[in-house]
């Protein structure tokens, strides 16, 4: 168990008594859920207790925000962090506040977002809070599937897969969440791209030791968490190997951080989509050392529509942190804006992405390409 669970939910539980209490909780409705168990899509003997309880690992749902210079003192450079940015505002959600967390309910302009984030499968996800006619807000149901946080919604207590956005249990099972573009860079970055973002705050009205990982070293392991995943990890890739996933009109392509690394982006087309997946280096991984900002450098993704008024551009390597069109010779910055040339000003469409454990995507959508 890690180590947050135990100091969430106050006890330590032995994994062969997580996975005995599996299986009971799979089989019966649980004592104060509105949940309809009738309805499910997923074997619910696959939904296992996680160590802290409902909420036990609280969402933040009056989030507050702070500027650039105020988060500087206490996020530093090297450090991710979550990027949204919709109608011309941008909010930045730093992990050190969100491994501790998972939730925040929050509204940007009219958008009412879900912004998630689940240490176990690194996954940094924002959805749209409205469904079925709904405004819904999100907690953490203290299980897992698969080893990805299942959370639920206030409104009907459904139980949803943060992964991929698919209701699994209650009145939305079977229904998906829509996704909204989100990226996660190094602060630095994102000081640079965005200098009049709003932050959000460690005023979250809990004591955290915001700014420390409680998975030390947890992404350094060979394989995902014994007891919270079933099953041979795909062998194609690392099991804790980082992919920029990607899933068009059900195509899913996975691009492993490690070839990016070489390559520094990669052109391609996904079910007849043109796109362009940028990588670049910096940014820390959170669930490495104690310390955040000690982790080691595992770098930024960022994944766009590459069309620009109808003209599909070809994009290679300018600098570290700068890409270059051949068509035009633009040269354009990790979040698709272009800051010099012909397309200066020039912003490229952003796409869905995450950037996954390939364990945890591959779980889930297993005729997945992966770019080589």
């Amino acid at each position: 168990m890690t180590p947050i669970r135990r100091a969430v939910s106050g006890r330590i539980l032995a994994p062969l008594l997580i996975i005995a209490l599996a299986k009971h909780v799979g089989a019966q409705q649980q004592p104060g859920w509105k949940t309809d168990f009738s309805r499910h899509v997923v074997p619910l003997e696959e939904i296992v207790p996680g160590g802290p309880p409902r909420d036990g690992i609280p969402s933040i749902d009056n989030p507050r925000f702070v500027g650039i210079e105020a988060a500087d003192v206490w996020i530093d450079d090297s450090e991710p962090v979550m990027v949204i940015e919709t109608a011309g505002e941008v909010r930045v959600y730093p992990i050190q506040i969100l491994i501790w967390h998972e939730i925040v309910n929050d509204r940007i302009g009219d958008l009412p977002v879900a912004v998630t984030f689940c240490p176990l499968c690194n996954t940094a996800l924002a959805f749209d809070r409205r469904h079925g006619g709904r405004l819904l807000d999100f907690g953490t149901t203290g299980r897992l599937r698969h080893s990805d946080m299942v959370m639920y919604d206030r409104q009907t207590e459904s139980w949803w897969q943060q992964a991929t956005g698919e209701g699994l249990v209650g009145r939305y099972a079977g229904e998906s969440l829509t996704f909204l573009p989100a990226r996660m860079f190094d602060w630095a970055e994102t000081k640079r791209l965005y200098p009049q973002a709003r932050i959000l705050s460690r005023e979250t009205g809990h004591d955290r030791p915001y700014g420390r990982n409680p998975y030390n070293g947890y992404d350094r392991a060979a394989a995902p968490m014994a007891g919270f995943f079933e099953g041979a990890p795909d062998g194609r890739l690392a099991a804790m190997e980082r992919v920029a996933a990607v899933s068009v009109d059900g195509v899913a392509v996975a691009y492993p951080f490690a070839a990016l690394r070489q390559a520094r982006l990669a052109n391609d087309t996904v079910a007849g989509q043109p796109i362009v997946v940028f990588w670049m280096p910096g940014a820390s991984s959170a669930l490495d050392a104690t310390t955040i900002a000690n982790g080691r450098a595992v770098g930024s993704t960022a994944v766009f529509d590459r069309r620009v008024n109808d003209r599909e551009l070809n994009f290679e390597r300018a600098d570290d942190r700068r890409f270059r069109d051949r068509e035009t010779g633009s040269t354009w910055t990790i979040d698709g804006r272009a800051i010099d040339g012909p397309l200066e000003g020039t912003r490229l469409r952003p796409l869905v992405h995450g950037d996954y454990f390939w364990f945890a995507w591959a779980v889930f959508r297993p005729q997945t390409r992966i770019w080589r």
